[in-house]
C-alpha cells in the first residue's frame, strides 16, 4: 500500500512539485494539501541540527533533514518540527529516499531517537552501495504523516569531505 502511495507522491513531485517554495505535502484527491505558498519561511534551508541539508515538508509544517555517511554507505533523515531544528517523532515505519543521480531508491526504517514514544520516530536510516559515492546528492524524500502524503526536494552544495 505504502509503495502505491509512495508513486503517487513521486509522479506527482516530478510533475510539479520542485523547489523550497513549491513543496507541498500532496493530499489525497478528497483533502486539501499542505501548501508553502510561495512565501519566504525565514530560514534558509543549508545545514540542518544534524549537519545535513533541510528542506520543507508540507510548507514548513514539517522539515526533513538529509544527511549521509559515504563510508557507512548509510543515509540518516530527521523529521524536523515547523523551527527546522527540535525533532518531530511521527508514526511512521518507513520513509522513501529517492535519489537523482546515479538514480536509486531506498526505504529508510524507523529508528527512535531516546525518549521518543513507542510506534514513533524522528530518524529513519537505510543503506545503499551507491550512499558510498563521496558526492552532493539530489532528490526527494517521501513518507506519509496520518493518512497524508509528504515530499521534499533537496539538494546537498558543495562542501570539503573529509577522506
Amino acid at each position: 500500500m505504502i509503495r502505491y502511495a509512495t508513486f503517487f507522491v513521486l509522479a506527482s513531485l516530478w510533475v510539479g512539485v520542485i523547489g523550497c517554495k513549491n513543496d507541498a505535502a500532496v493530499a489525497p484527491a478528497n483533502e486539501p494539501a499542505a501548501s508553502g505558498g510561495g512565501e519566504d519561511h525565514g530560514h534558509s534551508h543549508s545545514d540542518g541540527p544534524n549537519g545535513g541539508v533541510v528542506t520543507d515538508w508540507g510548507g514548513g509544517k514539517y522539515h526533513v533533514e538529509f544527511t549521509v555517511d559515504h563510508d557507512a554507505k548509510e543515509s540518516a533523515v530527521y523529521i524536523l518540527g515547523g523551527d527546522a531544528k527540535t525533532p518531530e517523532p511521527i508514526a511512521a515505519e518507513t520513509l522513501l529516499l529517492s535519489i537523482r543521480e546515479p538514480s536509486f531508491q531506498v526505504d529508510l526504517q524507523a529508528v527512535p531517537l531516546d525518549g521518543e514514544s513507542a510506534g514513533t520516530s524522528s530518524r529513519f536510516v537505510g543503506k545503499h552501495d551507491n550512499l558510498g559515492i563521496v558526492r552532493e546528492f539530489s532528490g526527494a524524500i517521501s513518507g506519509e504523516v496520518d493518512g497524508t502524503p509528504y515530499a521534499g526536494d533537496f539538494q546537498e552544495e558543495a562542501h570539503g569531505h573529509e577522506h
